[in-house]
């Protein structure tokens, strides 16, 4: 830990992972300020600056100009296009993979090649440049095993994945990726997997310099739009944490057949990971699998870190760049946080209204255990109130003691905001607490 000195951080970002690393970087003693380049609904304390997120030359020549000491990027878009790099060669510090390395996110066909030269237990996938010859597998897929997964290569705010139980859901999945372009040329090439049965979990790996790790609580983030995990995948419209869906034993399983060789493979592609590496897990009958893999914080589970964290976050961040992860201790709250995204009508598909008045959200953070992370939400330029402008507009998240309560909270809390056309699910940990009372 460093002692006494102050620096002053710029976060690159506007959503709730960012304002809650906003709240929680302002709790260290060792901040001296915060710039931002996020949204009008950040929390106040960091300083709002004007320069596009894709302008990383401008972007570095403020780090430069204002002293920044470090800089922090944890969105996807922005690492694969090589921010990280740019600002290292400008001899600034900044927390973030390579593009290199992110490449291990921003290309789900890369990342399967990886995995299989590394033997990292995952689902079974056939890659497709032709969109016939994709359907006709996917078809065929439906025929012998009744369900298919089809993954846009790119990236897809969290959107490219579909699972497909007919020819017509594989047909119109298919047609929207590689044909319409939904997501532009990440939609080259498509993945085509096996089904994978079994919760899922978040693995969330803060990695140095030198090859340290430490791995984050265990926590599930709920993709589905629907109650029960039905309808179109999204962000993440809820997560809890820590959560017991695995073993000790399991855990150092997944160390020796998943991280460790993953960091091992991309470092000896001369792309060594330093950041977030977040895989996307499940508990199959035959032992934990990746998904996918991500290569930063995740969204909505930043959130529900930054509410456990005890520990100050910005020596872990720098921790991460000075190799010093081996001698950093990072302690958690004894309790369970609970995160439930309120989202405007439309999302996860085009947002039918915006410039809708938020109210309510003081009177929620009144509740003890209770803190609103804003995204998707700005000041209106007339009123000054914070009105809707994306998908997924705040999130409220709950600290208790345990699980079931944390869950209660956050729901009474989230009752009592409002705006036109909001939704969220009900049923964000349901499943969880079911369990544990069944054992």
């Amino acid at each position: 830990m460093k002692i006494n000195v102050k620096i002053k951080v710029l976060i690159i970002g506007n959503g709730g992972r960012e304002t809650a690393m906003i709240w929680k970087l302002m709790r260290s003693k060792r901040i001296d300020k915060i710039f931002a380049t996020g949204n009008g609904g950040m929390y106040a304390g960091a300083e709002k600056i004007e320069i596009p997120q894709t302008d990383f030359a401008a972007l570095a020549k403020f780090a430069k100009e204002n002293r920044v000491g470090l800089t922090i990027v944890a969105m996807d878009d922005l690492l694969a296009t090589g921010i990280v790099d740019y600002f290292q060669d400008q001899g600034l510090r900044i927390f973030g993979p390579t593009k290199a390395a992110a490449q291990i996110e921003w290309s789900k066909k890369y990342a399967k090649d990886t995995m299989k030269r590394a033997g990292i237990p995952t689902a079974g996938c056939e890659i497709f440049y032709d969109h016939e010859a994709a359907l006709e597998y996917a078809i065929n897929v439906i025929h012998s095993q009744g369900v298919v997964v089809i993954k846009a290569d790119g990236l897809a705010l969290g959107k490219g994945v579909k699972i497909c139980r007919i020819k017509e859901e594989a047909k119109k999945a298919l047609d929207e990726i590689m044909i319409e372009r939904a997501y532009g040329d990440s939609g080259s090439v498509v993945l085509i997997e096996e089904f994978l049965e079994g919760p899922e979990f978040s693995l969330h790996v803060v990695c140095d310099t030198k090859g340290h790790y430490q791995v984050f609580p265990i926590t599930q983030d709920h993709k589905r739009e629907g109650d029960g995990d039905t309808g179109r995948n999204t962000g993440g419209m809820g997560v809890v944490g820590p959560i017991k869906i695995i073993t000790d034993d399991q855990l150092g399983l997944i160390e020796e057949t998943v991280i460790k060789p993953l960091l091992a493979a991309l470092a000896s592609e001369d792309a060594p990971f330093v950041g977030c590496l977040y895989p996307g897990m499940i508990l199959t009958p035959d032992g934990p699998k990746v998904l996918e893999v991500n290569a930063r914080f995740g969204d909505p589970e930043m959130q529900v870190y930054m509410m456990l964290l005890k520990s100050d976050l910005l020596d872990i961040l720098e921790a991460c760049i000075d190799g010093t992860l081996d001698e950093t201790e990072i302690e958690w709250e004894t309790g369970f946080a609970t995160c439930i995204a309120m989202a405007s009508e439309g999302y996860p598909g085009e947002i039918t209204k915006k410039g809708m008045v938020i109210s309510g959200v003081n009177e929620a953070e009144e509740i003890p255990g209770v803190r609103i992370f804003y995204a998707g939400a700005k000041a209106d330029s007339t009123t000054g109130e914070f009105v809707n402008s994306g998908g997924r507009v705040l999130y409220v998240v709950a600290l208790e003691p345990s699980l079931a309560a944390s869950i209660f909270t956050a729901y009474r809390a989230i009752t009592k905001i409002y705006f036109e056309g909001h939704w969220y699910r009900t049923d964000i940990g349901a499943k969880l607490v079911e369990k544990n009372e069944r054992e």
